[in-house]
């Protein structure tokens, strides 16, 4: 379990990836030159989950390696699977009609606040007993 938040950073990298190969599947099916991000709806789908599941990376993966550094490495790789599981939903959902992407966000950001919170009292506990 101590390696489990090295495995979820790998598969992070895979689902930001794969968004990534989305976005350029949906550039070439309608036509969407480089630089625009605007177009045919289906690509401002794509395009929007690329940039949010980023955007959301960005805050996810510095409490999952606080929680797992600060004695919480099994079940922070665990609310990170859980994180992981939200944002595929979400990806996937949002893909296909975004008024459905509500449920995998918030599957996502349980998993994201159970990290935040283990983060926090592992600094804090590290800080007050030295």
């Amino acid at each position: 379990m101590t390696h489990l938040p090295a495995l979820v950073t790998l598969l992070t990298v895979l689902l930001l990836l794969g968004t990534m190969w989305a976005v350029g599947r949906a550039r070439d099916k309608y036509g969407i030159k480089a630089p625009a991000v605007s177009g045919h709806p289906a690509f401002e789908r794509a395009y929007r989950v690329q940039m949010n599941t980023l955007e959301n990376t960005v805050m996810f993966l510095p409490v999952l390696w606080l929680a797992a550094m600060y004695g919480f490495s099994g079940w922070a790789g665990i609310a990170g699977l859980v994180w992981l599981a939200g944002r595929g939903w979400y990806a996937l959902a949002y893909l296909k009609d975004a008024g459905k992407r509500g449920p995998g966000f918030m599957v996502g950001m349980l998993g994201w606040a159970a990290l935040l919170v283990m983060a926090s009292i592992g600094v804090v506990r590290v800080m007050l007993l030295g």
